[in-house]
């Protein structure tokens, strides 16, 4: 059953399934990284039934997506080295981004082919969860068509990339809670020049968490995603793949 979606929501209007979603915590990317793997092949071989949300934020790491962007990198990998910040190639969509503390990532495995939902209205949802969020805290974000994701006037609060396997959908969605944005001065971020990242609490008037988000984060999706979240721990046997 496909999506439809109006200029102002990325609403899915079919009837609700079930989805779960786990708040991992404070992760290794790398490690969040074979999760995300290992639940994509259990979702494409039918034996994880349900699409799964896994909720999380990183430690200082940049990564490189499908279009490469180390030429958007402006200091050198030794420096990166020096300050403990890994530098990661993956699948996903997209240039050079930055992960960190205080900044909220979403990382969702859904079947989209057995959903009918479409690359386009997928990346929608994600964007309009962004502003859903945004909005929660006060802070009006929008659309860009310079580049997918969610921005306040010309500084961007939050980024979407993604990746497909045969139908199931993985990494997702980066919003930056209050994250430290001086490693974001290293980068062009997503590859565009000249372009300056924001935090929901530097744009909002007061002091806004990642606890603060996450209060309404299974309601958001399931406003946008029109799922039941089933709400699952982080040693359920499904991700227990993740403790190291």
């Amino acid at each position: 059953m496909k999506l439809t979606l109006s200029e102002t929501t990325a609403s899915v209007a079919h009837e609700k399934k079930v989805a779960r979603i786990v708040d991992l915590g404070l992760t290794d990317y790398t490690a969040a990284y074979r999760l995300q793997l290992e639940l994509v092949d259990k979702r494409r071989n039918g034996t994880a039934e349900d699409d799964l949300f896994l909720v999380t934020e990183h430690q200082g790491t940049f990564t490189l997506g499908r279009r490469g962007g180390r030429q958007n990198l402006t200091v050198s990998e030794e420096f990166l080295r020096k300050n403990d910040i890994p530098l990661v190639h993956i699948e996903r969509g997209g240039d050079i981004t930055y992960h960190g503390q205080g900044q909220l990532v979403i990382y969702p495995i859904i079947h989209l082919r057995q959903a009918g939902i479409t690359v386009v209205e997928y990346v929608d949802c994600l964007e309009e969860l962004m502003i859903r969020l945004a909005a929660a805290s006060g802070v009006v974000a929008t659309r860009d068509p310079r580049n997918r994701g969610v921005w306040v006037g010309d500084k961007k609060l939050g980024s979407v990339g993604i990746a497909i396997r045969q139908g199931v959908c993985f990494h997702g969605m980066a919003l930056n809670i209050n994250i430290s944005l001086e490693p974001f001065s290293w980068v062009n971020p997503c590859g565009l020049t000249g372009v300056q990242m924001t935090t929901l609490s530097g744009e909002s008037d007061r002091e806004v968490t990642l606890e603060d988000v996450k209060s309404d984060l299974a309601g958001q999706l399931g406003r946008v995603f029109a799922r039941k979240f089933i709400t699952i721990a982080k040693d359920h046997p499904d991700v227990t793949m993740y403790q190291q």
